[in-house]
C-alpha cells in the first residue's frame, strides 16, 4: 500500500523508474476517498427535559425540541414544544408543533397545536392547524395562518413610506 519515496533512494536506475511509474498513482487513490468519504447521518438529540422542580425566568429559544415540566415565566421557541401536566408557562410559546398538557398564560404560535383534555390555556392561539380534545380548557381567540411562525403578531405594519417631494428654492 505505501511506497517508498524517491526523495530517500539512493539514485535509482532507469529500469526502475519505470517499473515505480505505473504504482505512482495507487497512493494517490486512497488519498481521494479519505477527501470525499461521507459523514454518516447524525442523530437527532434527545428533547431537552425541564423537570417538574425548576422554574426559569427568561427567553428560551433552540431549533431542537423542549419538555417542559416545570414553570417558565419568559417566550420560548423551539421545534417541537411539549407542555406537561405539571407545567406552567407565562409567556409566548412559538414552535413548529406544540402538545399542550399544563397551563399557558400567553400567546401560542404554531403549525399544529394540540390541546389535550388536561390543557389549560389563556390567551390567543394562532396556528395552521389545531386540534383540541375533549376536557380542555381555553379562553382566547383561535386564528388560522399559512405561516403562523412567522407572523408579526400585534405589531401594525408600518405603511410604506412615499418620498417626499424636495423643496424649491427661489
Amino acid at each position: 500500500m505505501f511506497s517508498k519515496s524517491k526523495i530517500n533512494d539512493p539514485a535509482p536506475s532507469r529500469d526502475a523508474e519505470k517499473k515505480a511509474a505505473p504504482a505512482a498513482p495507487a497512493p494517490a487513490a486512497p488519498k481521494q476517498q479519505s477527501e470525499f468519504k461521507a459523514s454518516a447521518p447524525k442523530a437527532k438529540p434527545p428533547a431537552s427535559l425541564l423537570s417538574a422542580d425548576l422554574h426559569v425566568t427568561g427567553n428560551m429559544k433552540t431549533t431542537g425540541d423542549i419538555q417542559v415540566e416545570g414553570t417558565v415565566e419568559g417566550d420560548i421557541r423551539a421545534h417541537l414544544l411539549t407542555i406537561g401536566e405539571s407545567a406552567t408557562i407565562k409567556g409566548e410559546v412559538v414552535a413548529d408543533d406544540v402538545v399542550i398538557n399544563g397551563r399557558i398564560v400567553g400567546r401560542v404560535r404554531g403549525l399544529k397545536v394540540r390541546l389535550t383534555s388536561t390543557a389549560r390555556v389563556e390567551g390567543d392561539i394562532i396556528h395552521k392547524t389545531i386540534a383540541i380534545e375533549s376536557g380542555a380548557h381555553f379562553e382566547g381567540s383561535v386564528q388560522r395562518q399559512d405561516d403562523p411562525l412567522n407572523a408579526g403578531g400585534n405589531k401594525p405594519k408600518a405603511p410604506p413610506q412615499q418620498p417626499s417631494p424636495a423643496p424649491q428654492n427661489g
